[in-house]
């Protein structure tokens, strides 16, 4: 989980923020294993400049999904050029680590070497040790084991040294000469309880490592000893059998060595392990003078082979046939492609107890992403042509509706009248002007004054036509008091209703501006919709033969990768026929040195009698 674990130390700080949206989706799909989704939403918006704010964020982690994929080349320019910028140290180191980490899963030693010297002294502790334990790796990749030995050592001194640096020391000291300091070290891995699974199998590795390093020396008391630890239903526990029962037969124990050997030679005959068992028995039937049992059981250890063989040629029939591959894909389904992908159901075939050497091979498992990949890629090129046609068709359309509602636009712009709203605009703001010069308030008088003035006006203008008359005094007096009345609310009211005449003026400028905008908008829409549908046809145009040109490609790599998982799945079992054959051979030589034996004690006795 390469990827996850790189994204989760680049965030192990804190909770990230998310400050650009953009970037945000990424992480979206991201989260939801939709990673290729995820990289190349990514790289469209790094392209637009959407991720500013995630720029170095961004890059990590689209360098750790490029690793995911093997593409290891690339992660490593973006590593460097983050380098180059000057990304922080922690950043930089963690790139460095999982670039030298998938490096050296996919077998480029050199480069994995290469990656890992970049590194200073910024990892996590979390990382620090996953360090030393792959550099460890490379060395004795190389043969230098005492040099892998001198770097675990430190490691192992550590109170929190984990068992697999203690198992890896183990492992280089005996490799590199030093067998009494490794098989100590082993030997106290393989007393320690365990508290999981996990730490139960380091066990059995740990014991089944010693026992057969106390074969080699010729301690096979020792050797028993270890091998006996080993769980009988743990994934090491058919060499442990096979190994207690070579160690008791050295020992001159070959009743002691059938106890093992009888029980492995019942299990899956698909182990090398249970092959061996198959002729160890009548072996040691021969040493214990029992000659009819062992006859008998190598003869049927030369069936069983023969019968396996068969059974062998049917699977690389079933396999050629490219029955394993759709299985594998059938029964384990992806949407996206991704290195967190592994295979977790097996498909029907003839004998499906082949497969797990098979899937075991860390070679087949990469050559089998990579032929997902391809035909994942194949399924997305497809897509991609259909998903252009429809392009096509919803541009055409828009071509259509543009020009459909183009006249109607340009009618309503027409029929707006902006120009002659400017006029009337401007008319306004020449009454307002000349109203606050005034300021007598009669260009703000409103309906009902304007009523009251005109009825005012029409009684002065009566009273003014009687003369002089003593009886209509007091009316005079009663139109003088109510003009007065009418210009004192009119001064008053002014300041108001000038502000708010002023502020609806405003108003209108500010909607004869957005007409206006409207209005050049339209008009450079006109200009631009044209050509913006025309670059959209021409990007259609181009991806069409691309895609095309693609398609067969992709096809045809795709052909190639399979024919290369199933050679690789054939070539294992045909070393698993090879072993068959060479242990049918064994089994052949030993059954006709049985039959010599028996023919010269027959030969002797014939010669006793008088």
């Amino acid at each position: 989980m390469a990827v996850m674990a790189f994204f989760a130390a680049a965030q192990a700080s804190a909770a990230p923020v998310i400050q650009d949206p953009h970037y945000g989706d990424t992480l979206f799909h991201f989260f939801q294993d939709r990673y290729f989704t995820s990289i190349t939403s990514l790289m469209v918006s790094q392209h637009f400049e959407r991720v500013p704010k995630h720029a170095d964020e961004a890059e990590v982690l689209r360098g750790g999904m490029l690793l995911s994929y093997g593409l290891h080349g690339e992660a490593g320019r973006i590593f460097a050029q983050l380098i180059d910028k000057g990304a922080a140290p922690p950043v930089r180191d963690r790139a460095w680590f999982y670039l030298a980490k998938i490096r050296y899963q996919r077998g480029y030693l050199t480069e994995a070497e290469d990656a890992i010297a970049r590194i200073e002294k910024n990892l996590p502790p979390e990382l620090e040790e996953e360090r030393g334990l792959l550099q460890a790796n490379l060395l004795m990749a190389r043969g230098d084991h005492a040099g892998a030995a001198e770097l675990l050592g430190g490691m192992a001194a550590s109170k929190n040294a984990s068992r697999y640096a203690r198992f890896n020391l183990g492992v280089a000291l005996v490799r590199s000469g030093d067998t009494a300091r490794g098989s100590a070290l082993l030997d106290e891995l393989g007393r320690a309880p365990a508290e999981n699974e996990e730490l139960r199998s380091l066990r059995d590795k740990a014991n089944v490592a010693l026992g057969f390093a106390a074969l080699k020396d010729n301690r096979a008391e020792a050797a028993r000893g270890y091998l006996e630890r080993v769980r009988l239903e743990s994934l090491h526990a058919n060499k442990a059998l096979l190994g207690f029962g070579w160690a008791a037969a050295a020992l001159k124990e070959p009743k002691l060595a059938l106890v093992p050997w009888t029980e492995l030679a019942q299990r899956d005959v698909s182990d090398s392990a249970v092959l061996e068992a198959r002729i160890a028995v009548p072996y040691a039937y021969a040493e214990l003078g029992a000659f009819g049992q062992s006859l008998a059981r190598y003869t049927e250890a030369i069936t069983a082979f023969e019968r396996e063989s068969q059974s062998l040629d049917e699977s690389i029939a079933a396999i050629r046939s490219g029955k394993l591959v759709d299985g594998l894909l059938q029964h384990n389904p992806g949407d996206e492609m991704g290195w967190f992908w592994s295979i977790r159901d097996l498909p029907e075939m003839p004998h499906a107890g082949h497969l797990s050497q098979v899937l075991a091979q860390h070679e087949f498992q990469e050559a089998f992403k990579n032929f997902r990949d391809l035909r994942f890629l194949a399924r997305n090129l497809q897509q991609w042509q259909d998903n252009l046609g429809v392009f096509g068709d919803m541009l055409e359309n828009r071509r259509r509706a543009y020009a459909e509602r183009l006249p109607q636009v340009r009618e309503r712009a027409s029929a707006i009248g902006i120009e002659a709203m400017q006029k009337r605009r401007d008319a306004l703001a020449a009454e307002l002007a000349a109203a606050e010069q005034a300021a007598d308030g009669l260009a703000f008088a409103d309906d009902r004054q304007r009523e009251l003035l005109a009825r005012l006006a029409r009684v002065q203008a009566a009273l003014k036509d009687a003369g002089n008359d003593p009886e209509l005094a007091q009316a005079r007096e009663r139109a003088r008091l109510a003009a007065g009345a009418m210009t004192w609310q009119l001064a008053h009211d002014h300041t108001e209703r000038a502000w708010q005449s002023k502020k609806a003026l405003a108003l209108t400028d500010t909607q004869l501006a957005e007409a206006r905008r409207r209005d050049a908008a339209v008009a450079q829409a006109q200009h631009d919709e044209p050509a913006r549908h025309d670059r959209f046809a021409k990007r259609i145009a181009a991806l069409e033969p691309r895609i095309k040109a693609l398609i067969p490609q992709v096809a045809a790599l795709g052909d190639e990768q399979q024919q290369a998982v199933q050679a690789i799945a054939v070539a294992e079992l045909a070393r698993q026929k090879e072993r068959l054959q060479q242990y049918t051979v064994q089994a052949r030589f030993a059954l006709a040195q049985l039959y010599d034996r028996a023919s010269v004690a027959q030969g002797g006795d014939d010669a006793a009698k008088p």
